[in-house]
């Protein structure tokens, strides 16, 4: 949901040269001096000889106050036809290029466009910046000590600097596939669009505490030409200027005529070198002064180009039981057994799931649907400690990680992607009764039972108080007020309630 008083997202979907989004975005590219930039392609869930083939390469530019993001469909765009475009981008010193750990996605672009003839594809991107940088030093700034060797994911990141979600589900789906939905467009959009919020608040933070010294940088522009060296005959350096007239003379050659001045950016050491003729637009000062300081590169290596063969030898697999142990695991893939809350072996008959990190977002569906699905209390528990919470409560462990099938306990090993999905197979798979009367019958928040009495509103104002805002406009729609148990989250049948049942009543099919 987009908070109040912001522009929605604008999100294009660029599939042919022809297109009207295709031709915003390559003005866009001449006009930004920002972006932010991600890749996706479909899972491979083992070892190939060859890299994934990228699907998607997402593209979010900063465009003044304005942010857009455009969708590049590399399965229907003509690569060969892009591939320039492209790769100028890459390399422009007019744009600074964000990214999260954006190599592996670099190698996987390379190799795709290298696939269709487009040689040598990707080698470069600079300058570059990368979010995990950013972050360590925001971090040294916030604690006057380097961040810990523990390598944050943007998720996590966006949540701290941003106080946002971002959510993962969609990483893994299949992103090969056509037409994409509209929730796989939305992830790819945020997952570039988030970069450039993460940029600004490192901006606000190195122009707050005064990082970057407001030094005159001197630039020799011996190797300029006469036209450029003209505009300045009259200077007392002669030869030399300060870079803010650099820029504005650069921008005024570059919008008359294609010239082939050598503009040079001193980037964390290197030097950057551009000699372009597309039209686009000098970096303000600000700008410049970020990437000399904290501008980074992406270089490929000729050992990049090829999948990394492991040279470690695998154990021999011993059978169990004379099955061989890859066999043994996919016979667990699928359920079978007796339930634990089965009253047959002792069970209250009431199914109850515990939910594993991978299928996290499972639960809360769950939970929607009445059914009892707990989550691990750490973020990175032990296999030891899931089985002995889901023995002592009696649940099945749900999870998407084959290695916990080795463990001798009742673990079922979810198949589907999306939550919608993986809800029906565990329905199906287990057999789960449910009925309308069930939906939003449990808190989403901690999976605890709601007061059996509803709350009057002056009783919800005074539950809610130092805890929960409730906002003014329910004050006079005498609507009866929810109230778990264990957390006291106060909940209310408002839109958003009547939407989620309408949704789940849809995706169980209680409506047929």
């Amino acid at each position: 949901m987009d908070p109040p008083n912001q522009k929605p997202l604008e999100i294009h979907f660029v599939t042919t040269t022809d297109s009207p989004e295709f031709t915003h975005l390559t003005r866009s590219l001449t006009q930004t001096s920002l972006v932010g930039l991600d890749a996706e392609w479909k899972p491979v869930r083992t070892h190939q000889n060859s890299f994934p083939t990228v699907s998607l390469l997402q593209i979010a530019c900063q465009l003044g106050d304005d942010e857009v993001v455009f969708l590049l469909d590399l399965i229907s765009l003509p690569l060969s036809s892009i591939w320039e475009p492209l790769r100028e981008m890459l390399v422009s010193a007019d744009i600074l290029k964000l990214g999260f750990r954006f190599k592996q996605d670099l190698v996987y672009l390379s190799s795709t466009f290298c696939e269709q003839g487009c040689n040598p594809g990707f080698d470069k991107v600079e300058p570059y910046l990368d979010i995990t940088s950013v972050y360590n030093h925001l971090q040294f700034k916030k604690n006057g000590r380097i961040a810990s060797k523990q390598n944050k994911s943007l998720s996590t990141i966006c949540g701290e600097l941003l106080g946002i979600t971002l959510s993962k589900e969609l990483q893994c789906s299949d992103w090969s596939q056509r037409p994409l939905t509209e929730e796989q467009m939305t992830y790819a959009a945020m997952d570039a669009h988030c970069l450039l919020g993460i940029f600004k608040v490192f901006q606000a933070t190195v122009a707050k505490e005064g990082e970057l010294v407001n030094k005159t940088n001197i630039l020799s522009i011996r190797s300029a030409n006469l036209g450029l060296k003209e505009l300045f005959r009259k200077h007392d350096t002669s030869d030399k200027v300060h870079s803010t007239q650099f820029c504005e003379a650069l921008a005024i050659v570059q919008a008359t005529s294609c010239s082939d001045v050598v503009r040079v950016i001193s980037s964390a050491g290197a030097v950057i070198q551009k000699s372009s003729c597309r039209d686009t637009k000098p970096m303000d000062e600000f700008l410049l002064k970020i990437v000399r300081k904290h501008g980074d590169r992406i270089l490929l290596k000729e050992s990049d180009r090829a999948p990394k063969t492991s040279k470690k030898k695998r154990k021999k697999q011993l059978p169990i039981n004379g099955i061989p142990k890859e066999k043994h695991l996919e016979n667990f893939d699928e359920w079978q057994g007796t339930a634990p809350w089965d009253p047959l072996v002792g069970g209250d008959g009431f199914p109850k799931f515990l939910c594993d990190v991978m299928v996290e977002g499972l639960a809360k569906h769950l939970r929607c649907v009445g059914i009892d699905a707990a989550v691990p209390s750490s973020k990175k528990p032990e296999p030891r400690e899931l089985i002995t919470k889901a023995q002592k409560e009696k649940r099945v462990l749900l999870t998407r990680d084959a290695k916990l099938l080795r463990h001798d306990y009742q673990i079922y090993k979810v198949k589907s992607l999306l939550k919608n999905e993986q809800l029906l197979e565990i329905i199906e798979t287990f057999q789960l009764n449910i009925n309308e009367d069930q939906l939003m019958s449990r808190c989403t928040k901690c999976n605890g039972r709601f007061i059996q009495k509803p709350l009057s509103t002056e009783e919800a104002i005074e539950a809610a108080k130092g805890f929960q805002k409730i906002p003014n406009c329910l004050f006079n729609k005498n609507l009866e007020f929810w109230q778990c148990m264990d957390c006291h989250q106060l909940y209310w049948e408002g839109t958003q309630y009547h939407n989620a049942v309408q949704k789940f009543v849809d995706i169980c099919k209680l409506s047929d």
